[in-house]
Formats: structure tokens, sequence, C-alpha cells
């Protein structure tokens, strides 16, 4: 049972240290939405998207609304798009970039992430010809967000990828100069991904994902900034609590909301990511 003093603990956070809620994700899986005919595929890729998160903003609002959390964005990761131009060797990549951008703007979502390739152990069907479109398609797209994977721990750097994203990332500025450089700032170069990440510019849904899942991302510099400050010449033991309860109590808020939309939203809750 949460006592009063945890209760008033949290309020002073996010009144007083800038705790909120940056974000709550829905992952959707568009492996179903591959075809052979780019306008079809699209056209699945939009009516899955509306269809599956058209709840996600109100929900989420309520929640806000009715707990007194800050929740800063609403946003939607989606499969790695090469994973679907492999089915479409004709497909123009852009046009899927499209597809996401005006299905993320139908449900009211601040951005949309999956515009994107895993290519850390070398490129397969699609990937090649989606990072070379990066640049076209965030110049071309307001929400939609791009990440590459390039490499891993256990497979090393792919460095034709690394070569290619050196470029890509310049490309991108290029084609968004007029627009302070914003496709750049839409784009991730990863190692290690992680298939579950509810942040952006970053976020995808894992192929090992269920079909849809909430995830939450929780900000918390502030909270972690005044509990330090309070230990200032403390020592390392101290130190070090301090930070874990602080976590602990960050986490306990991003749970609720998660716990919440999954059950208002009947989606599956993933998982929090904390941003200390």
């Amino acid at each position: 049972m949460i006592n009063t003093r945890d209760i008033m603990e949290t309020i002073n956070m996010i009144s007083g240290e800038n705790l909120d809620v940056r974000t709550v994700t829905m992952g959707i899986s568009l492996l179903d939405c591959a075809d052979p005919d780019p306008k079809r595929a699209c056209e699945k890729i939009y009516n899955k998207i509306t269809a599956r998160a058209a709840r996600l903003v109100p929900v989420v609002e309520k929640i806000s609304s009715g707990y007194g959390i800050p929740i800063i964005n609403k946003r939607i990761s989606v499969t790695p798009i090469a994973m679907l131009l492999a089915s479409a060797p004709g497909a123009d990549p852009v046009d899927y970039a499209k597809a996401l951008d005006k299905a993320a703007k139908a449900v009211g979502v601040n951005f949309i992430g999956g515009f994107g390739a895993l290519v850390h152990k070398g490129f397969s069907a699609g990937d090649e010809r989606l990072v070379e479109a990066i640049p076209r398609a965030l110049a071309e797209t307001d929400v939609v967000c791009s990440s590459v994977n390039i490499g891993s721990t256990k497979t090393g750097l792919n460095m034709d990828a690394v070569k290619m994203m050196g470029q890509v990332v310049r490309k991108a500025a290029e084609a968004t100069a007029e627009n302070q450089c914003m496709g750049a700032a839409k784009l991730v170069v990863f190692c290690n991904a992680p298939e579950d990440n509810p942040f952006m510019a970053g976020a995808f849904h894992g192929v090992s994902e269920p079909d849809r899942v909430i995830n939450v991302g929780v900000s918390g510099p502030g909270v972690v900034h005044h509990a330090l400050k309070a230990v200032k010449g403390a020592s390392f033991d101290v130190v070090a609590e301090t930070i874990k309860k602080t976590a602990f109590q960050v986490t306990r808020m991003g749970q609720l909301v998660a716990q919440e939309a999954s059950r208002r939203l009947g989606v599956p809750f993933g998982i929090v990511d904390l941003s200390l």
C-alpha cells in the first residue's frame, strides 16, 4: 500500500523537480502489412495504425488529467520498414514513410518511429534502399523518425553501414537545412539497439514483441539532481542508496501510468524506460 509520505514525495517531484512521464509509446507490429504491391502495403500500414492506435491519445490524456501526472508525448513505434520493403523490390521507401506520417497525424501522436533497418550483420533485401532513402523521407515528412542499427557487442560493426550512415546523416541535415536540420535530429544510428525503446528517434517495434504493446518512458534527471544535492558530501554508500530509492520512486510512477494505459486500451504492458 502507498502511504501518505510516498504520495507527497511524488507530488513534490512533479511540482518542484521536473518529474514527468516523457512518453507513452504504443508499439505496433506491421509484419502482416507486407505486400508486393507498394500501394496496397501503404494502405495496410495506414489502416492498421489508425485502427490499433485510435484511442491512444484520448486515453493517455485522460490518465494525465485524472492523476495529475504530466505526460508530455504520445508516440507510436512500428516494425522496421526495411522488413516490409523486402517483399516489394520496386517500391519507393519514401511512400512508406508518408503512409506512416499520415497515419500518425490521423491518430494525433507526436512522433512515429520505425522507418529504419537492422544491418549490424549485413544488408538484406530492402535494407540498402531504405537507408539511402532516409534523407528524403525525413525531409518530406513531419513526425516520422528513423533509426539504423549498425553494430552489436556480439557481431561487431558493419563498416559498410558505418560509412553509409555517415553520409546519410549529413544528407539528412542538408535536406532539411531550412528547418534547423531537423532531418538529422529525427535520425539515430545505433549499436545494440533495444527492441522496446519508447524514446524517439530510436524507437522501433522489435520482431520479438507482441502485435501491440504499451511502453512508457520517464524523465527524472531533475529529481536525481535534487536528491543528490540533499546528500552532498555524504559517503558513496549514502549516495548510491539515495539514487536507488529515487529511481524506484520515479519508476513506480511510470509503472502506474503504463498499467493504467494497458488496462484501458486492452494492450499488454511492456516496459518502463527510465532516464535519470
